[in-house]
């Protein structure tokens, strides 16, 4: 049987930079071919790399969101790619900005069917939140590391909030320990 740890994916990273200039959003979105922006709807620039496949959400102080990445490598390779945009259009960009990873979503499967219910009650109601009316899954916070699991009937887990790939990594080995040991896996 497949290891839990070994069915993780990434898939997103969201990570932020800023080039420490306003930029005219107005004029970006002429410039930049594909480029959305739509100051009614969303107060940022959308422009979309294809190779990697990553969406830049840029905005007028400069900070930049860069999300869609499927690895860390993707994130800095799409805002690259976004700076090297930004320069041919005439910004001037000093050097390599600072790039933080603000969040990583990655999927699970425990590969076996979960009563959530009965979980909601061995874990511990302090870190849990199951309100099967309102949401189907169960959403677990866990402190070390830092993250928030969502466990679903089916064994499947979303896990949000880590910063690095070894968060997912080690929020599932801790979740398939605490239900191994409740007897739920």
């Amino acid at each position: 049987m497949v290891e839990p740890r070994d069915t993780i994916e990434i898939v997103n990273v969201v990570a932020s930079t800023g080039i420490g200039q306003e930029i005219n959003l107005k004029h970006a979105t002429l410039a930049l071919e594909g480029a959305d922006y739509d100051p009614k709807r969303f107060p940022g620039l959308v422009y979309r790399t294809k190779d990697p496949k990553t969406a830049a959400l840029i905005f007028r102080s400069g900070k930049i969101v860069c999300t869609g990445a499927k690895s860390i490598d993707d994130v800095y390779r799409g805002l690259e790619n976004v700076f090297q945009s930004l320069r041919n259009i005439g910004i001037d960009i000093k050097g390599t900005p600072e790039i933080k990873v603000q969040n990583i979503v990655a999927s699970a499967d425990l590969h076996s069917v979960l009563n959530l219910h009965a979980i909601a009650v061995g874990l511990g109601l302090e870190n849990i939140e199951y309100e099967p009316e309102q949401f189907p899954g169960l959403v677990y916070r866990v402190s070390d590391p830092k993250v928030v699991v969502l466990l679903f009937g089916t064994g499947k887990l979303v896990i949000t909030g880590g910063r690095k790939p070894e968060d997912a990594a080690n929020a599932v080995d801790q979740i398939v320990k605490q239900l191994k040991s409740l007897s739920f896996l």
